[in-house]
């Protein structure tokens, strides 16, 4: 029999890209439709571990991808919603969940692929409703997934003739160290285990490998896996770095338990085979789930053991940024509207260093182009606007109670307070996305337009964090000498507009670097009115 190399190679290779696009369409369909849902089912589940476990399965289900999870997590550890022990719930469940792509493939649609294709595109394509695009996305990538599952199965069909791979196999087979070894590297090669394990079924149910060889290399690729959070937290926090810590170790230590028993876990997953009548598909898919079952059993119980082991592994400071407001108690506002308002100040004032914070890392993202300052800022700016809204609800629900005049001005000072600190984190996030677009496009800078952004800059930081040292103090003195600097801003900001013009009419910078520059110190210029306001709250005009 000839094989025809090259048709064998481009099915695999055209399935394997067509199942991946399937795989990450379904994903961002099925997220897009659950939206912002998703971090909330995560922050409100993971109370207890149990319940975080749970959480992981089901969000692992709905963007089809452990590794997706795991970042998701990653992002609701730094932000302070969730602690390190909640997370290897959400990341063990992770683990269970992404096995429900197996049983997927187990139900053998192939046939039905076209058609599935089909529908998905007629809602991407014929509904102008956003949320029906998202479904059609979805469906698009359930059928693509399939439809390259099919091509990867018939270019893999003649490898079962072919003398090396039956040699590959057998070896695989009587060394189970080589099966996980090459499920591991093919998973880190590809960057999804769900692939993968969907080859691996291919290859069971042409009979182009065996049972026992197919085991290894299942657990081999859930070790492979892992490989993804890592490269996400290289260069990440601490706590992105202990989450895929988490994930390699207990992955890991799933495999080396299973291996030991591997001789009782093949009898058992014949077993099953035989008693429920499974495909082959369907066998890989049932062994699949419950490798990653038995491993969540096991470990359930050690996750205080494994958060003190990478605790230990990685040391340092987890949360970087609260988002959750620490002062707002809801007893104050029927006891003491006095008290109530120093808990609301003294949130506001946290607030407010969060938004002087937040300005010194979007200074030295400009200067050093490092992407840690910009995720730094980024994240502090979903903290304002998390507090900002916290802060209003709370002040909201305190003027409906009775209150002194000078607590009735003070109310008045402290909403007005809220908005311009929010409005600042507003601007630098502006600012974020002009540094961005002049990196994208390789904008360049003339010195002395750099070493004016970084005056104004220094200027605007001292202003801010003035005016939020005049709130805390209701320091007259100190809300006048910001009154004063914000004049220096705004001559600055004349000053500079001038001086570029003369710059790009000179030919020393590009029309692109100029719209950067201006609207750079525009922002500034307006970041200091709202300290302004602040400033002026205090004085009571």
């Amino acid at each position: 029999m000839e094989i025809d190399v090259q048709t064998l190679i481009f099915e695999f290779i055209g399935g394997l890209g067509i199942f991946l696009l399937g795989i990450k369409y379904m994903g961002e369909g099925l997220q897009k439709s659950a939206g912002d849902r998703l971090r909330n089912i995560l922050d409100k589940t993971t109370s207890n571990p149990f319940l975080g476990v749970l959480a992981g399965i089901v969000v692992t289900i709905l963007i089809q991808s452990s590794s997706g999870t795991t970042v998701l997590t990653v992002g609701l550890v730094n932000a302070g919603f969730m602690t390190l022990r909640q997370a290897i719930g959400v990341i063990m469940g992770a683990n269970v969940g992404t096995t429900v792509t197996a049983f997927i493939i187990g139900i053998d649609l192939g046939e039905y692929a076209l058609p599935i294709i089909a529908v998905g595109c007629f809602l991407l394509f014929f509904f102008k409703n956003q949320k029906v695009n998202n479904v059609g996305q979805a469906v698009f990538g359930f059928g693509a997934l399939f439809f390259g599952l099919e091509l990867m199965s018939s270019g893999m069909s003649p490898l079962r003739e072919v003398q090396a791979f039956q040699d590959l196999t057998l070896s695989m087979s009587e060394h189970s160290i080589l099966g996980i070894v090459i499920g591991t590297l093919f998973t880190f090669i590809v960057q999804s285990s769900t692939a993968t394990i969907g080859i691996l079924q291919g290859l069971f149910a042409e009979g182009a490998i065996g049972l026992e060889a197919a085991l290894p290399v299942l657990f081999g690729d859930n070790i492979g896996t892992t490989i993804t959070a890592v490269l996400a937290s290289i260069g990440a926090t601490v706590a992105a770095k202990r989450a895929a810590y988490v994930h390699v170790i207990f992955n890991l230590v799933g495999a080396v338990i299973i291996i030991l028993l591997l001789g009782l876990f093949s009898q058992y997953v014949m077993y099953l085979q035989s008693a429920l009548d499974l495909n082959p598909e369907m066998t890989i898919a049932f062994a699949h789930g419950s490798f990653n079952l038995a491993n969540l059993m096991i470990q359930f119980p050690f996750i205080g053991a494994l958060a003190w082991i990478v605790t230990k592994i990685i040391p340092g400071d987890d949360t970087v940024v609260e988002y959750k407001p620490k002062h707002l108690d809801p007893i104050f506002i029927q006891q003491s509207s006095t008290l109530a308002l120093d808990q609301a100040k003294a949130e506001i004032i946290r607030m407010g260093d969060y938004a002087y914070k937040g300005l010194e890392e979007t200074n030295l993202y400009l200067t050093t182009q490092n992407q840690k300052h910009s995720e730094m800022s980024m994240q502090i700016e979903g903290a304002l606007n998390n507090l900002d809204r916290k802060i209003t609800d709370y002040l909201v629900d305190l003027s409906g109670e009775s209150m002194s005049e000078t607590e009735g001005a003070k109310h008045t000072v402290l909403m007005d307070s809220v908005r311009d600190i929010e409005r600042i984190g507003d601007h630098f996030e502006n600012i974020i996305e002009l540094i961005d677009y002049k990196i994208s496009n390789k904008v360049h800078m003339t010195e002395q337009a750099q070493e004016d952004l970084n005056n104004m800059f220094d200027l605007t930081i001292m202003t801010v964090k003035q005016s939020v040292k005049a709130l805390e103090d209701m320091d007259r003195e100190e809300a006048l000498a910001v009154i004063q600097k914000e004049d220096q801003i705004d001559r600055m900001e004349r000053n500079y507009r001038k001086k570029h013009i003369i710059r790009m009419n000179e030919g020393l910078c590009s029309g692109s670097a100029g719209i950067v520059f201006v609207d750079i110190i525009s922002n500034l210029e307006r970041i200091g009115d709202h300290a302004v306001n602040i400033a002026e709250a205090v004085l009571g005009e």
